[in-house]
């Protein structure tokens, strides 16, 4: 079942996009063409198929513009949907409604195409043990809703931030002076729940990792024969991630040499908006 992020997290994100929108001056087109107190009830729908993610924000935009509004959410974060599917279904003070619409369109739409192009790397590498993995390459002030939206599309997610586990790269290691001594301070310096990852980029890196122990090493642009050999040297003392080069016609053979992750940055950094629209019901 996929988690639902709490409103409290999605709120200030939509309001500051729906600030932004209104400007100064609110929205002076409605005010201008439609008369106040006017109603309107209109759907979301899909223009093409794919997989749900940020319905929520959906309903928090039009809420904030008019906290009478009714709202039915037809389907959950998560499910796949055909073209033309219906996503929501809202009825509103029509001037608040216009006001909110492009703010809940943008959101609705990055955040469905992050899932639906996540979902693509999971089917594609189906039936081996890899995972795929966002990074954090992500749009500012989004990062929660768009790993979010990668959890949607069965994915799973890397570190939210600098904060929450130590990924060594390489120039960490060059300050380093080497991989194991990286290791060996990050080891030294963190408590027992905190994961300590490190880059290598070659099998002589991998083996000085190895007797370092850390927690999981990143496999950067190895070759596939390179990373048949990592599995085979590792010998599952510790997780693999694949990383570098990953694309929907690479994904798979990486998945077949038996790493445990592949991580993507084009999850998040490249994923195609996905096309949905609203459309008015007529009263």
């Amino acid at each position: 079942m996929t988690r639902s992020l709490p409103d409290i997290l999605i709120e200030p994100i939509v309001r500051m996009a729906l600030a932004e929108d209104l400007g100064r001056a609110g929205d002076v087109t409605a005010r201008a063409c439609i008369p106040e107190g006017a109603r309107m009830r209109a759907v979301f729908a899909a223009r093409k198929a794919g997989v749900l993610a940020g319905i929520d924000c959906v309903r928090l935009a039009v809420l904030a513009m008019d906290p009478e509004a009714s709202i039915e959410l037809k389907l959950r974060d998560g499910d796949a949907f055909e073209a033309g599917a219906v996503l929501a279904e809202v009825e509103a003070d029509a001037r608040a409604f216009l006001a909110a619409e492009r703010t809940a369109l943008n959101l609705l739409g990055r955040l469905c195409g992050i899932a639906t192009l996540t979902r693509a790397y999971v089917e594609a590498v189906s039936g081996t043990k890899a995972r795929i993995a966002d990074t954090r390459k992500t749009t500012p002030g989004l990062r929660a809703l768009e790993k979010h939206a990668v959890l949607c599309g069965g994915g799973v997610n890397h570190r939210f931030g600098l904060d929450d586990a130590i990924l060594i790269k390489d120039n960490h290691v060059a300050v380093c002076g080497g991989v194991g001594e990286a290791v060996r301070r990050a080891r030294a310096s963190v408590g027992h729940l905190m994961k300590v990852e490190v880059e290598v980029d070659g099998l002589d890196q991998l083996d000085e990792a190895l007797a370092a122990a850390p927690d999981v090493i990143m496999l950067d642009n190895f070759t596939l024969a390179m990373l048949r050999e990592a599995v085979t040297r590792t010998a599952g003392r510790v997780t693999l991630e694949a990383s570098g080069g990953v694309n929907l016609q690479t994904v798979r053979g990486i998945a077949e040499t038996g790493v445990d992750v592949i991580s993507v940055g084009a999850l998040t950094h490249s994923a195609p908006a996905l096309d949905v629209g609203l459309d008015v019901v007529p009263g």
